[in-house]
């Protein structure tokens, strides 16, 4: 039998930008699964750089998803915040979008929901208000979480991680914005417990 599938949605932070492969947060999760010998294949990744909920949507028509995942993580919303979308059309597109995930799993506890980090705090957005950016990330992940917990799927706050590493170094690739391998070790040790109950919902 062949070991249950990982579908990885998103944009930036699901692709890994300026990160290598290995780097990714889905496929240090795969690996992380692996080490504790829970089967699961290698994450088939949906996700550009600026995406946004509609976009992300467009992108999965186009894929000939299918469904019976065994694990589909969603993490959508950074770009309609940072295009000054609204909260109401994110509720819509991000419901849209859950609902979609919970399809392809066909089981809502074997979809997790990732927060939307706070990009406000990183060297990329010196000059500009990181208070007003704090708050509008916080309205979308009330969003996110509002509608994840009542489809009764897993979610997965990275917000507060993404806070505490800030700017540092280490913490963020070489544009000052996206994080790096390391932040994203973080972001894996907190998804870990959920995806190893997700993939227990199989048996």
């Amino acid at each position: 039998m062949p070991a249950p599938t990982f579908l990885a949605l998103g944009d930036s932070y699901t692709i890994g930008e300026g990160v290598p492969e290995a780097g990714r947060w889905p496929v240090q999760l795969a690996a992380r699964l692996h080490a504790a010998y829970i089967e699961v294949q290698a994450p088939r990744i949906i996700a550009t750089t600026g995406w946004t909920t509609d976009e992300l949507s467009a992108a999965m028509d186009g894929a000939a998803l299918t469904p019976g995942h065994g694990l589909v993580t969603l993490l959508i919303g950074v770009n309609n915040q940072y295009r000054g979308r609204s909260q109401t059309e994110y509720r819509e597109q991000f419901l849209t979008l859950l609902e979609r995930a919970i399809a392809l799993a066909g089981e809502a506890r074997r979809v997790i929901v990732v927060s939307i980090p706070d990009w406000g705090v990183t060297r990329f957005a010196e000059g500009r208000d990181r208070a007003q950016i704090a708050r509008e990330i916080d309205a979308f992940n009330g969003i996110a979480h509002d509608e994840t917990r009542r489809a009764f799927a897993r979610w997965v706050d990275v917000t507060a991680i993404s806070r505490k590493a800030g700017a540092a170094n280490d913490m963020l690739v070489e544009d000052g914005l996206h994080p790096s391998a390391a932040q994203y070790a973080l972001w894996t040790e907190a998804i870990l417990p959920e995806a190893r109950a997700a993939l227990r919902e199989l048996r």
